[in-house]
């Protein structure tokens, strides 16, 4: 068992059954009372964030979580399949776990995944990827009603709002965290 003095960034603690990953922390040592630590936690699976509050000293369960390169391969009915970098074993990943992930890989590409026991938590993205446009309508010039922008549908079907002058075949540069376009890449 560990304590608050464990406690870090990007570590994971087990409370209640649920896993947990610490985002912020402050140990606080106020001039009366004892001291504590305050902590900002987001729920590994669901990703939901809470605050909580511990006694200094209070013991906690720390999970050991093991985030390890993989690469995609396909898909297989509803759930996605993935090699891994050192050993070449493959793994089956649910849809549900891989959730929004989803809308930015493609097949051949680099990931990390979270493990703990064996069992993946979740996935991990880099940033930005970089994205082909299959199709999207011709802009209109003076056609500013939408603020400048209009639908695209990426490679991996996906659909994002890019500008005006964007036409289909264009790479794209989309951040993997909010779906937006980001700029062009030219080649």
């Amino acid at each position: 068992m560990a304590s608050t003095a464990d406690i870090r960034n990007g570590v994971v603690i087990k409370i209640d059954g649920q896993l947990w990953s610490v985002v912020e922390f402050q140990h606080v040592k106020p001039g009366k009372g004892g001291a504590f630590v305050r902590t900002k936690l987001k729920n590994v699976v669901s990703g939901k964030t809470v605050d909580k509050t511990y006694n200094a000293g209070t013991k906690i369960e720390i999970e050991n979580v093991d985030r390890r390169d993989f690469t995609y391969l396909y898909t297989d009915g509803d759930s996605f399949v993935f090699m891994d970098q050192e050993d070449y074993d493959q793994i089956n990943v649910p849809a549900a776990t891989v959730g929004d992930a989803a809308h930015f890989m493609l097949e051949n590409q680099q990931v990390q995944i979270a493990l703990n026991n064996g069992n993946p938590l979740y996935i991990e993205l880099p940033a930005s990827v970089v994205l082909e446009v299959t199709y999207t309508e011709p802009g209109l010039q003076g056609d500013r009603s939408s603020a400048g922008t209009k639908p695209a549908t990426l490679e991996t079907g996906y659909e994002i709002q890019v500008p005006l002058f964007l036409e289909q075949g264009t790479r794209v540069k989309v951040d993997t965290r909010t779906g937006d376009y980001l700029g062009r890449v030219n080649d």
